[in-house]
């Protein structure tokens, strides 16, 4: 493997300022893949764009997302704002 291939994020390594950014990083999508898993029970679809890419001016790069979403206007919501289920 080069050193310029992504590689997933191990479960336990040191702490340090750079694991630390990634640990929080991992955690933040974890809690917006949460957050879309519950409106798209609610009836909406979601969609993350990139609008943007920052640069640190040393070559490292990171993509910044919006959420855009679609509503389904047909999707009856129970009293818990989740659509019923017809299966």
């Amino acid at each position: 493997m080069s050193d310029e291939e992504f590689i997933p994020v191990p479960r336990r390594a040191p702490e340090d300022k750079r694991t630390r950014a990634i640990r929080l990083l991992a955690d933040a999508v974890h809690q917006a893949n949460e957050m879309i898993r519950r409106a798209v029970d609610t009836g909406l679809s979601v969609e993350l764009i990139r609008v943007s890419r920052y640069h640190d001016g040393r070559g490292n790069w990171g993509d910044q997302m919006i959420p855009t979403v679609r509503e389904d206007k047909d999707a009856p919501l129970h009293d818990d704002g989740a659509p019923s289920s017809t299966s």
